[in-house]
C-alpha cells in the first residue's frame, strides 16, 4: 500500500516543482522526466504489492489477448503487463509528441523566413486601444492554427516592435496569453490538451469548433474591455522602423509570403484530412513539415550564403526547443503510469460521489488548471473517466466540452496556469503579482461568463 500512494505523491511533487521552476531553478523538463521514471520505477518495485491490493486498469483485456501469461506466477505477470502498458503508452503519447515537435518546426521555418512580419507590417494603427483590439483577436484567431503557446510568442515579439514602451507593452502581453488561451480552446489544435481530446475521441472537431467558439470569445472580452481602460485614451504610439537584415533582405516578399501561405494551411488543413481519410494528425503536421522541406531544399540547394543555409529543414529541426517535448513526455507518461495502476479510476469514483453533475467537475479542473499544469490534469481526467456509449462521459458530451473550455481557459487566471504564460512570464520579465492585480479578477470573471454562456446555449 505504501508504494501505490508514493506515486500519486511523487506526482504532486513533480508538479508542484515545474511550477515553481523559476524558484528552485531546475528546468521543468528534467523534472518531468525524473517524475515519469521514478513513478514507473515504483510501480516495477512493487508490482506484486499493488496487483494483490490494487487491480490495475485493462488487466483483463491483457489476459484475454495473451491467455499464456494467466499461468505465470505473480511476479512474472506484473512485470509482463507493466512493460505492456509501458509501451503501449509510449506509443499513444508519441503521437502527441511528433504532432507538437512538427508544428514547432513548422512555425519556427516560417518566422525564420520573415512570415509573420506580413502580419505586423499590415498594421497600420499607431492607437494604443485599437491596437490592443487588433491583436487580442489575432491572438483568438492564430491560436487555433498555431497552438497558443507559438502565438503568444509570435505576437510578444511583434509587440515588442509596434509597442516600444515597456509598462504599456506587458499590458498588451498580458492580453495576448488570455486571447491566445480562449482561441486555443475552441481548436482541436489550439493546445496540447485540446489535442489529446481530440485524439482520444473525446471531442470531434465539428462540435468543438461549434460549441466553444462563443463562449471562448464571451470569456475573451471582459479582461479585454477592462485592460482598454487601462490604456490612454488619445495616446499614439511611435511607429517602429522596418528592418531588413541578414536572411531576411536576401528573400523575397513572395517567397515570404508562399512560405507563410503553406505553413499555416498545412496547420489547418490537419483536422479536415483527419475527418476525410482519417490520417493521423501527427501524419498531417508532418505531411505539412515535408512540403516546406522540399520548398526549401529546392530553393536553397545551390546557394553557399550561410545565413540562406540556415534556413533549411535540417538545421531548423537543430534549433526546435526539444526540452519542451521531453517535458510533455515526462507529464504524459507519469499519468500513465497512475492510469495503468487503477490509481485515477479510483480519484474518478470519488469525484462522482462527491460532485452530483459531471460538469461541476470540469469546472474544478479549470480553476485547478490555473495553478496546475493543464496537460496533466486533462490527461489524468481522461484516465479517470474513459469512454463511454452513453452518459456523461460519452463522446462529445457536456464534459468533455467544458473540460477543454476549463483546462485551456483556466489556465489564464494566473498567469502560471499555462505554457503559454509561463513564457510571456520569462519574455517579457511580468511579475506574478503584476498579472494577478490587473488580470486575474477579470479573467475569472470572463471564465464564469462562459460558462454561464456555454450553459445557456447549449
Amino acid at each position: 500500500m505504501f508504494f501505490y500512494y508514493l506515486m500519486p505523491a511523487v506526482f504532486i511533487l513533480g508538479i508542484l516543482a515545474i511550477a515553481f521552476e523559476d524558484i528552485i531553478k531546475v528546468n521543468k523538463a528534467a523534472t518531468a522526466i525524473g517524475m515519469s521514471i521514478l513513478m514507473w520505477a515504483i510501480f516495477l518495485i512493487d508490482s506484486v504489492g499493488i496487483f494483490s491490493t490494487h487491480q490495475p486498469v485493462n488487466l483483463e483485456p491483457f489476459l484475454k489477448g495473451f491467455p499464456e501469461f494467466a499461468k505465470l506466477p505473480v511476479s512474472e505477470l506484473a512485470y509482463k503487463f507493466i512493460e505492456f502498458r509501458m509501451i503501449d503508452s509510449l506509443g499513444d503519447v508519441a503521437t502527441t509528441l511528433f504532432f507538437v515537435l512538427g508544428s514547432m518546426a513548422i512555425i519556427d521555418i516560417v518566422d525564420s523566413h520573415g512570415g509573420f512580419s506580413v502580419i505586423s507590417s499590415a498594421i497600420k494603427t499607431n492607437a494604443p486601444r485599437k491596437l490592443l483590439w487588433i491583436m487580442a483577436f489575432i491572438s483568438f484567431i492564430m491560436a487555433a492554427i498555431l497552438g497558443d503557446l507559438a502565438t503568444v510568442i509570435v505576437l510578444i515579439a511583434i509587440a515588442r516592435k509596434l509597442v516600444p514602451e515597456r509598462n504599456t507593452r506587458l499590458l498588451f502581453a498580458g492580453m495576448i496569453i488570455i486571447s491566445a488561451n480562449a482561441g486555443g480552446c475552441w481548436s482541436p489544435i489550439g493546445d496540447v490538451t485540446t489535442l489529446i481530446l481530440w485524439t482520444g475521441g473525446n471531442l470531434t472537431v465539428g462540435h468543438q469548433v461549434t460549441h466553444l467558439f462563443i463562449p471562448a470569445a464571451a470569456m475573451m472580452m471582459v479582461p479585454l474591455i477592462t485592460t482598454t481602460f487601462m490604456l490612454p485614451k488619445n495616446a499614439t504610439l511611435a511607429q517602429p522602423a522596418a528592418e531588413e537584415s541578414g536572411a531576411y533582405s536576401k528573400i523575397s516578399p513572395k517567397f515570404r509570403k508562399r512560405i507563410l501561405i503553406v505553413g499555416l494551411s498545412s496547420l489547418v488543413l490537419i483536422p479536415v484530412l483527419q475527418m476525410l481519410i482519417q490520417l493521423p494528425p501527427f501524419m498531417g503536421v508532418l505531411l505539412g513539415l515535408v512540403a516546406l522541406w522540399i520548398m526549401t531544399d529546392r530553393r536553397y540547394v545551390g546557394t553557399d550564403d550561410e545565413e540562406l543555409q540556415n534556413l533549411r529543414v535540417n538545421r531548423v529541426l537543430a534549433r526546435v526547443d526539444i526540452s519542451t517535448v521531453f517535458f510533455f513526455l515526462g507529464i504524459l507518461m507519469s499519468v500513465q503510469a497512475l492510469n495503468a495502476t487503477g490509481f485515477l479510476t479510483e480519484i474518478g469514483e470519488f469525484l462522482n460521489k462527491t460532485f452530483s453533475n459531471a460538469n461541476h467537475i470540469a469546472m474544478v479542473f479549470g480553476v485547478l488548471s490555473s495553478f496546475l499544469d493543464n496537460v496533466a490534469l486533462v490527461s489524468a481526467t481522461i484516465g479517470m473517466y474513459p469512454l463511454a456509449a452513453t452518459g456523461d462521459f460519452m463522446a462529445n458530451s457536456s464534459f468533455w466540452t467544458l473540460l477543454a473550455y476549463s483546462g485551456v481557459c483556466g489556465g489564464s487566471i494566473l498567469i502560471i496556469g499555462s505554457a503559454a504564460g509561463v513564457t510571456a512570464m520569462g519574455m517579457e520579465k511580468i511579475s506574478f503579482g503584476y498579472y494577478f492585480k490587473r488580470f486575474t479578477p477579470a479573467v475569472m470573471a470572463g471564465f464564469l461568463l462562459g460558462i454561464a454562456v456555454f450553459v445557456l446555449l447549449f
